[in-house]
């Protein structure tokens, strides 16, 4: 990474004739922001880990680090492969180093070494190096490079980049260093800064504890609620505040049958901030046998405002769906306003059911002398707890044997704790997953009034305080005084500069996230602002910290955000322990634009495998809605806690500032070493072996040179020569280079220094370059052979898409000699398109349904065939199209990896895919060529890309500039 000062500051105040010795201040602050821009991440796009079991191989990284005991493992097996050609003498100079560069996969910081921090680009092959270190081990091991490029059976686009870097340490080490000397190795290593907090939840300069989050579920009602059936298939059930409840499956689908719809019953209006409605909904903790569900909703009876809980029991013939008719009210409560209703259900440990009421509504609890929440003979302004089992007969509920007010006069028997003004969102701690401290606590955030909100621990016939106090202070002082209030004050409050109506959350308990173990997380509806609590287990203080969204560089994971709609609803948590928070661009019972997200640590994750779920079967009736995010990722998005509230979801464009693009390296393909014959000892070849040697060696013609002999890849030259420019060096130069003679590069034998610790790595000759007999060098301008010719020439390979698996033969080739019309625009028909022509097909005969095109032959061309479009008439690489909608389209390079090449490659007829080619290196498509697929994410199996996990048809967050391309073997 480098720091350009022209990038951060204006030009005029760098000359200004007042300012020169205020320029090192400046630098300094600069120089500080760039040093926190960047972040542990590995080379799977996701946090470290503390590996489960200590590493054997990379020590250094057995506590923190990117590697689990699998891993090192194999990184092990692959030094000891590399040593095998190594004397002890070899052994002992060179191993050190081969140890340290293959280890730094383990590294916390290996996307950094690795060029790798962002999902949408290539990445390195080997770990950045520091220039001293590079040096040194290019004066030490140069020739073991080639060994740490080694892949056998893999392709030949690095063959040969040894031999003409080895004896130029400047080229060398232009292709191995790092030019970030804080992130090269082995400078990561001892950099206070960056090992002082490592693994640690981040903060940024304020304190403030940095986190990102996932969108998981859009397009809805104001989201009141979200619980979970605890039942082991990890479905989530949301309910709206207009009266839907839905739900979701842990693939993140929606049934599309309504688990309740009670819009009928449900009182509410769509004016914004309106606090009646559809409140809350429980499961019973045994709803696996108990089957029944209980909610708490607002209606009208005879122009009478009320608060009603219900039960419903299960549908007898769907388990995604309540029975209607079943509902059975367990208790009516009358509010005299319209406001403070209250609205939480939740079971406790004991199994029974709690219900958090309102004061009544209006300002100050003006109703009686003490108002609602002081006096016990009101359901108003309580915490009730009642038992709602074996009450099949006879009464709805009973009231437990321990509840506190029972024998006192004239209190209600089904208070559990009283003087709470409008708890809103409340959450029973699941305990620490080691020790159990903390289980069964139950949290809640009653809303203020003038001043101060807070966080209260609600315990048996415990008084918070309202309406003598507001937090910590008297709210009436004339109560606040009275000695007998012996109220319980609350472990938080915070004043209504910071928000004006607190959101109640949980203390984080799962899994995935073990910084977070322990934080209580909360929010406020009015500010946006989300909060957190944690415990000082020695003095029982707690400590508040501010959370905010990390920057876009902490948030470059796939799929992840940094910013959310202002007004938080509730907050939830999923069957594995995993935090949620629900919330709205507009507060509205009727506007669509409530969402849900995930919060994600992006600091530290748990080891792979260790949160692993399985989630039992669930049987579905009806359609799933499948899940597309709408929020864009947070490569293009500016961080913030309180984005300004809109009715609809912002929608992404495909318009970019213009950019020059930058050099494109494959990602991680496999590299094979240059065939080379070094004298070293070896079994003599049988007669049968020596005539496949002579075989091979007359179709290939290798070209042998001595030591002395300057080995030079050979391209072929396409179209009119394009004037050299200045000579690029460094990693992605040397690897484009070296990627663009490829193109027809033969294979050539060396014969050089007699060094002991070498082997011999013969690779196959390429089928898709001819072999040319006169060697010639590329340009040292890295890009020239990558930038499509001006010739007249153009190749497409294509195939259809059928459910039969592809057979393994050579692809089907149609190769059409055209003139090349607006970029690169030739169709499998063999028809030429004009000027002014756009990839949409034309119109056929009727009836032949959508999504089809006639082919040679008159076979129809069905939706998901793909071809690949090369401007090099080579058949096996090119930019990838797909054929959808009677349109062929393009594919865009966002999350593409290896996985969805080889369904590319397999359904043209190849057997696999070298590289995966990204920025539209293999080029890129006219602006009037659609855009048809992004996010493609593919397991290797699927028999066309539409099978693949995706956006959807058409919807993009991309430009040409991203298109994909692919190489086949």
């Amino acid at each position: 990474m480098i720091l350009h000062q022209k990038d951060l500051v204006p030009k005029k105040i760098l000359q200004h004739s007042v300012l020169p010795k205020l320029h090192p201040l400046i630098l300094l602050l600069l120089f500080q922001t760039w040093r926190v821009c960047c972040h542990p991440q590995c080379l799977d796009y996701k946090p470290p880990f503390g590996p489960q079991q200590p590493l054997v191989f990379c020590k250094e990284y057995a506590k923190f680090g990117c590697c689990d005991l699998q891993k090192d493992e194999e990184i092990s097996s692959r030094f000891y492969s590399i040593m095998e050609n190594f004397d002890h003498s070899g052994f002992a100079a060179c191993g050190k180093y081969i140890r340290s560069i293959l280890c730094q996969e383990c590294s916390p910081y290996a996307a950094h070494l690795y060029d790798a921090e962002d999902a949408n680009t290539p990445m390195r092959v080997l770990p950045g190096l520091c220039g001293d270190y590079c040096s040194d081990y290019w004066l030490r091991c140069r020739y073991t490079l080639s060994l740490l490029l080694e892949d056998l059976g893999g392709p030949q686009q690095f063959a040969n980049l040894t031999a003409t870097i080895e004896e130029d340490r400047q080229r060398f080490c232009d292709f191995l260093e790092l030019k970030d000397k804080q992130y090269c190795y082995p400078n990561v290593l001892t950099d206070a800064e960056l090992n002082a907090n490592l693994g640690l939840v981040r903060e940024d300069p304020k304190g403030c504890l940095e986190v990102c989050l996932q969108e998981v579920a859009n397009s809805l009602r104001n989201p009141v609620a979200m619980i979970h059936a605890d039942d082991g298939s990890h479905r989530f059930f949301v309910a709206e505040q207009l009266g839907y409840v839905w739900v979701y499956l842990a693939n993140g689908s929606r049934i599309d049958r309504p688990f309740l719809n009670l819009t009928q019953a449900v009182l509410t209006s769509p004016w914004a901030g309106d606090e009646r409605g559809f409140l809350c909904i429980a499961l019973h903790p045994r709803f696996t046998t108990v089957r029944k569900a209980y909610v708490y909703y607002s209606v009208s009876v005879k122009r009478e405002e009320r608060i009603r809980i219900s039960e419903f029991s299960l549908s007898a013939d769907d388990d995604n769906q309540l029975d209607h008719s079943s509902e059975r009210t367990i208790l009516e409560v009358v509010e005299p306003a319209s406001n403070h209703n209250g609205g939480q259900l939740l079971f406790g440990h004991d199994g029974y059911l709690y219900i958090f009421i309102g004061d009544g509504g209006r300002a100050g609890d003006p109703f009686g002398k003490f108002g609602n929440s002081q006096n016990k003979s009101a359901l108003l302004g309580k915490v009730l707890r009642i038992d709602v089992d074996n009450n099949y007969e006879g009464v709805p509920y009973s009231i437990p044997s321990d509840n506190p007010f029972i024998g006192e006069q004239g209190a209600r028997p089904e208070i559990y704790a009283y003087g709470v003004r409008n708890m809103w969102r409340c959450s029973i701690d699941r305990g620490d997953p080691v020790t159990g401290a903390g289980r069964g606590r139950m949290f809640c955030g009653d809303v203020g009034q003038n001043k101060y909100e807070e966080i209260d621990i609600i315990v048996k016939g415990g008084n918070y305080g309202w309406r003598a106090k507001e937090g910590f202070s008297c709210y009436d002082r004339r109560l606040c005084q009275n000695s007998s209030l012996d109220d319980i004050l609350p472990i938080f409050d915070y004043p209504h500069k910071l928000g004006k109506s607190v959101t109640g959350g949980y203390i984080y308990r799962g899994c995935e996230m073990p910084n977070l173990n322990g934080l209580y997380i909360f929010g406020d509806f009015m500010s946006g602002r989300l909060m957190s609590l944690k415990e000082n287990e020695a003095t029982g203080e707690w400590q508040y910290n501010e959370i905010c969204m990390g920057t876009d560089q902490t948030c470059k994971f796939p799929k992840l955000i940094n910013s959310y709609y202002r007004y938080i609803i509730s907050f939830a948590e999923d069957e594995a322990g995993e935090l949620y928070f629900l919330a709205t661009g507009v507060p509205s019972a009727t506007a669509r634009s409530g969402v849900i997200y995930k919060i994600v640590d992006p600091s530290r994750r748990a080891p792979p495998g260790k949160c692993r779920i399985k989630p039992l079967p669930v049987k579905i009736k009806g359609k799933l809605i499948h899940f597309h995010p709408k929020e864009e990722f947070v490569i293009n998005k500016k961080p913030t806690t309180t984005p300004v509230p809109t009715t609809t979801t912002p929608k992404t464009t495909t318009t970019r500032k213009h950019t020059i693009r930058r050099p494109i390296i494959i990602r991680k393909p496999p590299i094979p070493t240059r065939q080379t014959t070094r004298k070293i000892a070896r079994p003599q070849p049988t007669t049968e072996t020596a005539k496949e040697v002579t075989r091979k060696t007359a179709q290939r013609a290798p070209i042998k040179t001595t030591s002395a002999t300057t080995i030079r890849p050979t391209t072929v030259q396409r179209g009119p020569t394009v004037p050299a420019t200045t000579p690029s060096t460094g990693y992605r130069a040397t690897i484009m280079t070296a990627v663009c003679s490829r193109i027809s590069q033969t294979s050539i034998n060396s014969t050089t220094s007699t060094k002991r610790y070498w082997r011999t790595t013969p690779y196959p000759a390429s089928t898709s370059s001819p072999a040319l007999s006169t060697p010639q060098f590329p340009s040292p301008t890295p890009l020239l052979s990558l930038k499509r010719p001006q010739g007249p020439l153009l190749t497409v390979t294509w195939a259809t898409y059928t459910s039969q698996k592809p057979k393994k033969t050579q692809a089907t080739t149609a190769s059409t000699t055209l003139p090349k019309v607006q970029g690169e625009k030739l169709w499998p028909g063999g028809k030429q398109q004009g000027a002014e022509e756009s990839n949409q097909v034309n119109k056929g005969r009727r009836g032949r349904g959508r999504g089809y095109k006639r082919r040679r032959g008159g076979r129809r061309l069905p939706s998901g065939s793909v071809r690949l479009v090369s401007a090099d008439g080579l058949p096996d690489r090119g930019r990838v199209e797909i054929f959808i909608g009677g349109e062929w389209g393009t594919v865009c390079d966002d999350l593409f990896t290896r996985k969805a090449g080889a369904v590319v490659c397999r359904q043209l007829g190849f057997t696999s895919v070298l590289a995966v080619m990204k920025r539209a290196a293999l080029g890129e498509a006219s602006s009037r060529v659609r855009i048809l697929l992004d996010d493609v994410e593919c397991e290797g199996g699927e028999r066309s890309l539409l099978e693949c996990k995706r956006s959807k048809v058409g919807k993009h967050n991309c430009s040409h500039e991203e298109d994909v391309g692919v190489i086949c073997d």
